[in-house]
């Protein structure tokens, strides 16, 4: 949150000065902004600040509500999306806490997406879709309601409207089209009476103080992991909420099925139109491939499992398909889970037959699968052949994804440009639309620019690739923002310990390595110290083939508790996260000459043997990196092998490891700086 002050004390600040474009309000919140978040305000939050938040200010004040505390930019738990306002008071017929969101839009003109009534053209000029206004502020009220407990203490305590306060309503008449609800109303220009009728039957002339500060110390529920969501997914209405572009692109996909399906009575849309879902169908003509980039934690497999879920639902079978070992058995495990008695059998051909590689679909036929939800497509290789397929089916020159486009009526990939980490991996956004068009396909490419992962901190995720050197930006010195715990461990004991007391505290931990260590196979039924720095020695995680007693499988490495106990590769990690993150910077990655660079010789990874190009290598190790250092939902933990890494690291990053003493509690090693979890903040009386 920016600011928050009362309406009374915000008027004062919303009377322009002579001589300044910015009332000193806009001012104060362009402070606010460059201290809190880092950078400088963007033009459209400043416009917002100038333009919009003093009409709703006024609003409040002629309904003499002076008292009504106003919270500025208010950040949704554990994601990077605010909401513009939250008004906060006292409700005039019960005396209960009572909010309202408000989701502030400049524009005069708006119309609908004629495939998609939630995505909209608010006339910004850059051809580019939104979310619908009311759509986006029900969404948030939905994420604040599902992650703080306070407000769903009683469900009439939060609306929300969406307030276009330059456009007429004939001018933004398609809008109107979408059903309103408590947590998202439309108002305009012609509608501000009505709208200050709102206020007055939402908050009394009295302080909302109580009410802002309750909201504000509310606890937080903790985000859903990827494996919390897909245990979730039998149940209706389970799975993770999405937001704004997230939301969008898994209704348009639903919508799309909805208009081209033979299936009768199909109605998974998201928002569900029902005379469009009674219409008779449309010829399906060319196929559309769907490709879905984001970064790491941009909700990528929530929505492809939040995809089949909805599916499903509907009696609609989809695939899902990944190059992920560890994930693809993760699913199936959890699927198998469910058997009842005496159908253990029949759960695991289904599981198998839904959660499946991208190298099985050679001999699929074409269009034999309604919808294939291409999870972790960064992993696409280049063919399918590999060491054990029979000879008559090797195809080293057929695309691997002209396979899995083949064998779909609805291909969906979804990928991060950065994660692809083998030399033959070679799924990105611009591979695949360049392949898919070469086959006569339309193509579709949206990109999930929400971060959910690392406390919601997109700063944290720009921060990791600007120190591997993965955008045009040199490396930069971290600022802490509140969301993200970033710090330095002085030496592998010391993260180990820290790993551990998170671990039993009850939290999910995990430590990586980048692979610059041999892996050997298990010595009898006991793992080998393979990872060895100084006198510290811990062993990796098992291998694939192999089972050792006490120790998970490698599939299951992230998500059973006795992970904790060994070191993790990029191979076990990748999809997966997890609260506290310890990342050890191998002596493959070196910081020389203000920048990183790869060492190819001190890398142990069997996919550098052969001759491979040095680029090809360092744009593998580099991505490798980018995966284990995002990873953390709550705080990461670096350590470098390499002496002048790992003081660069202390150069960049200020939070450091060490012993305090909190609530007379017994010292224990915990996060220092300035940014502590809230666990780790003293509390007071």
């Amino acid at each position: 949150m920016l600011l928050q002050l009362s309406a009374a004390e915000l008027g004062r600040l919303i009377v322009a000065r002579a001589g300044s474009s910015h009332l000193p309000l806009t001012e104060q919140l362009i402070h606010e902004h460059s201290r809190l978040k880092g950078g400088a305000a963007g033009q459209g939050d400043i416009a917002s600040w100038n333009n919009s938040v003093p009409v709703v200010v006024k609003a409040l004040l002629d309904c003499g509500l002076d008292e009504v505390e106003v919270q500025v930019e208010v950040d949704l738990p554990h994601t990077n999306s605010a909401v513009d306002l939250v008004l906060c008071g006292r409700h005039p017929g019960t005396g209960t806490d009572s909010y309202l969101a408000v989701e502030l839009k400049q524009v005069r003109h708006a119309t609908v997406d004629p495939l998609c009534p939630i995505a909209v053209d608010l006339g910004f000029g850059d051809g580019k879709n939104k979310l619908h206004p009311v759509r986006q502020v029900q969404r948030y009220c939905e994420y604040m309601v599902r992650y703080l407990p306070h407000l769903r203490e009683n469900e009439d305590q939060l609306m929300g409207v969406a307030l276009l306060h330059n456009a007429r309503d004939a001018d933004v008449e398609a809008l109107f089209g979408l059903p309103e609800t408590d947590h998202g109303f439309l108002y305009t220009l012609d509608d501000l009476a009505r709208f200050r009728r709102v206020l007055t039957s939402r908050f009394a002339a009295a302080s909302g103080k109580r009410a802002a500060s309750a909201l504000e110390q509310a606890r937080q529920d903790p985000l859903l992991k990827v494996t919390d969501v897909a245990r979730q997914r039998s149940v209706v209405g389970g799975g993770l909420t999405l937001l704004d572009e997230q939301y969008v692109a898994v209704d348009r996909i639903t919508r799309h099925l909805e208009k081209t399906t033979h299936f009768t009575g199909f109605d998974v849309g998201l928002f569900y139109d029902a005379e469009a879902a009674h219409s008779p169908a449309p010829d399906a003509g060319v196929k559309r491939v769907y490709i879905l980039r984001g970064g790491p934690g941009s909700g990528k497999s929530a929505v492809a499992l939040e995809l089949q879920r909805a599916l499903g639902l509907k009696g609609r079978e989809a695939v899902l398909a990944s190059g992920s070992h560890a994930y693809t058995e993760t699913l199936r495990e959890i699927m198998l889970s469910t058997a009842r008695r005496g159908r253990t059998a029949d759960k695991r051909r289904a599981a198998n037959r839904l959660y499946r590689y991208f190298n099985s679909f050679s001999e699929s036929p074409p269009d034999s699968i309604d919808v294939l939800i291409c999870d972790e497509a960064h992993r696409m290789r280049r063919s399918s052949t590999y060491r054990w397929m029979p000879r008559n089916l090797r195809d080293d020159d057929r695309p691997q994804a002209t396979e899995l486009i083949r064998a779909a009526k609805v291909p969906i990939f979804l990928l991060d440009d950065h994660q692809s980490i083998r030399p033959d991996e070679v799924g990105t956004a611009t591979y695949l639309k360049e392949l898919a068009e070469d086959m006569g396909c339309d193509v579709e490419v949206t990109d999930l620019e929400g971060t959910f992962r690392a406390g919601g901190s997109k700063r944290f995720q720009r921060w990791v690739q600007q120190l591997l050197g993965l955008d045009a930006s040199d490396p930069v010195a971290w600022r802490p923002d509140g969301r993200m715990t970033l710090t330095v461990a002085d030496s592998p004991e010391q993260m180990e310990r820290f790993i551990r007391e998170r671990h039993w505290e009850g939290a999910t931990a995990r430590i990586t390595a980048g692979f610059c260590w041999p892996w050997s196979n298990p010595d009898g039924e006991q793992l080998v110290d393979d990872v060895h720095i100084g006198d510290w020695r811990r062993p990796w995680n098992v291998k694939p083939e192999h089972s050792v007693p006490n120790a998970p499988r490698s599939d299951l490495w992230s998500t059973d508790r006795r992970g904790v106990d060994q070191i993790g590769c990029v191979y076990t990690a990748q999809t997966f996260e997890y609260d506290w993150n310890g990342v050890i910077i191998g002596p493959d990655l070196l910081f020389r000459e203000g920048k990183f660079k790869v060492d190819r010789s001190a890398s142990c990874d069997p996919a550098f043997r052969s001759p491979i190009d040095d680029a090809i290598v360092t744009r593998c190790v580099l991505n490798a990196y980018h995966v284990l250092l995002t990873r953390g939902v709550v705080g990461t933990v670096v350590y470098a092998v390499d002496p002048a890494t790992h003081n660069e690291l202390r150069r960049l990053i200020t939070g450091a490891i060490g012993m305090q003493h909190y609530d007379g509690a017994q010292p224990k090693l915990t996060a220092e700086g300035s940014q502590l979890p809230p666990a780790y903040r003293r509390r007071h009386g």
